[in-house]
């Protein structure tokens, strides 16, 4: 029996971009982004209560070309390296028989603005323009279940000895992007690139040093020097204007 849903909102988040998207919500928690909510949806009344939870749960859909590119019984993971294959329904991958994601990030209230209501996140791992089917609160004693296992996702995704610097340009060029830090543009980068990016098949190319990607309307360079990724440019990206 097929199924309709519409969406009661949509992402609006730094990640314009796949490329350096965190794999899993809450590792990068300068990802400021907002719901905004679709007309129909957009009433204070419907989030009443909602300021007692620190967390919601989103319910979205993987959209862009996961809506056509269609499924595979078995997936590669990031964490595998890209090398072992498991099955779909044993990854969190995006090309599903129902293009359907969770997540659950922090929220920090409802603001009206004069586009419409919106639910104020942080810690996304959304690309900007994702559409949201629901929102339901966080319920810790429920939702956290310390004795769970968590098969080959045996580990937190941040890379403990990769370290993040900013050449003098790149230090201007952010001074300049955000000027009043509202975006925590700095900060944004240090965390996005302290999760390595990179595919896990990059160990295939050990000669490729450069690499680029983008957030907000801004490209990100930068070149990876052992275990350091040294971000040598800030600007605007092509493809924003």
């Amino acid at each position: 029996m097929p199924f309709t849903f519409s969406p009661i909102g949509v992402i609006r988040s730094p990640y314009t971009d796949k490329f350096g998207i965190p794999r899993q919500p809450g590792l990068v928690t300068a990802a400021q982004a907002a719901l905004e909510l679709l007309p129909d949806f957009a009433r204070e009344e419907a989030f009443t209560g909602i300021a007692g939870f620190s967390h919601v749960w989103l319910i979205f859909v993987f959209h862009a070309d996961c809506l056509t590119a269609g499924w595979r019984p078995t997936v590669r993971p990031p964490r595998l390296g890209g090398r072992e294959r498991v099955g779909v329904f044993a990854s969190r991958a995006p090309y599903r028989p129902n293009p359907i994601g969770i997540s659950a990030v922090a929220h920090q209230g409802l603001e009206r603005t004069p586009a419409g209501l919106r639910l104020r996140l942080c810690g996304v791992d959304l690309l900007d323009g994702t559409p949201v089917l629901d929102v339901k609160p966080y319920v810790p004693y429920a939702d956290a279940l310390p004795v769970a296992r968590s098969g080959f996702a045996v580990n937190a995704d941040a890379v403990d000895d990769w370290t993040v610097t900013f050449s003098p340009a790149a230090e201007s060029a952010i001074a300049a992007a955000d000027p009043d830090g509202h975006r925590q543009l700095r900060l944004l980068i240090t965390q996005v690139l302290a999760q390595d990016p990179r595919p896990g098949y990059m160990d295939r190319y050990p000669d490729r040093e450069t690499f680029a990607l983008r957030l907000y309307d801004l490209s990100v360079h930068w070149q990876v020097q052992g275990r350091i990724a040294l971000v040598t440019a800030v600007g605007p990206d092509p493809r924003s204007a």
